[in-house]
């Protein structure tokens, strides 16, 4: 048994167990592969897959249970890579950010400005995608430090940090019933909503605002990105619940944007990353140029 044997048990968890994307990724010939996993069951006395002709199926229930000591190992492998560089050089490194689309535009230029006026040799590579595929993202090791406002509280293998507290908002056009008067949750209930796909954005909150009313969504646009949210509200579709600080009184004058925290509860972003995770002394500077940013923060 050999480091390389279980890196290769990982790649090709990561390739779906597919022997020639495997082989590509090791850099090696597909029948090495074929040898190595040959040799590695050899040794342990069983298969650790299922097999049909040559190709691989599925993991037997040994091979299963061994998945998780490889996981074991890969990270420690890992955390000794980042302890080594950090060692040589914390100035220098990648930061992998996984984030929302709100998240990368209304709250994270801030804190990138100052982190990178501090370690500019640190490059940051930055992905958008979904609440779930950000957790994904963590567990494969393809993200240092998830942001998100939704469904990291479910992960019990992460490090989570309350960042800021925000509310929701509506948005109107000018001249819309709605942009005077009194706001409930009744009056908004009686126009169609535009507002954040479902695990996007403090969804959860508005429903749940709704629900313990009794009254019923008319969601006629569900998005991720607040800026498509407020493009379909000047076309006239609905009214929009948006985060409040992705309102811009001066690139959205022609909106009106109306405090809804008295209806619907607030929500919280976080920081979430893996627990027994190594972050090199860079991550751990940009989490707290977050928590610095965090304070300015006022929605």
């Amino acid at each position: 048994m050999n480091l390389s044997q279980i890196e290769l048990l990982r790649v090709l968890q990561e390739t779906n167990l597919n022997l020639s994307k495997a082989a590509e990724k090791m850099h090696i010939v597909q029948s090495a592969v074929s040898r190595q996993l040959h040799l590695f069951e050899d040794e342990l006395g069983s298969p650790l897959f299922e097999r049909q002709g040559k190709k691989l199926i599925g993991m037997t229930t040994l091979g299963l249970r061994i998945m998780d000591e490889v996981a074991i190992i890969n990270r420690a492998k890992t955390n000794i890579q980042n302890l080594a560089a950090d060692y040589l050089d914390s100035n220098q490194g990648i930061l992998h950010i996984a984030t929302t689309h709100t998240q990368a535009k209304y709250f994270l230029p801030v804190p990138i400005q100052r982190f990178r006026e501090k370690y500019p040799g640190v490059k940051i590579y930055m992905a958008q995608s979904s609440p779930e595929q950000l957790i994904a993202q963590l567990h494969t090791r393809k993200a240092d430090i998830a942001i998100c406002t939704e469904k990291v509280d479910q992960e019990t293998d992460l490090v989570i940090e309350n960042c800021y507290e925000w509310h929701h908002a509506l948005v109107v056009p000018q001249q819309h019933p709605l942009s005077e008067g009194e706001i409930t949750l009744e009056r908004l209930a009686s126009f169609p909503i535009l507002t954040y796909s479902f695990g996007f954005t403090g969804r959860s909150n508005i429903e749940s605002a709704f629900k313990n009313k009794g009254l019923e969504l008319d969601i006629a646009l569900a998005a991720s990105d607040t800026d498509v949210i407020k493009t379909y509200v000047r076309l006239g579709m609905g009214v929009g619940l948006i985060t409040a600080m992705a309102y811009d009184p001066k690139a959205d004058w022609d909106l009106v944007a109306r405090d809804l925290s008295h209806l619907i509860p607030s929500s919280k972003t976080k920081i979430a990353y893996l627990k027994h995770n190594y972050l090199p002394l860079y991550s751990q500077h940009f989490i707290a140029e977050l928590l610095l940013a965090a304070k300015d923060i006022k929605c």
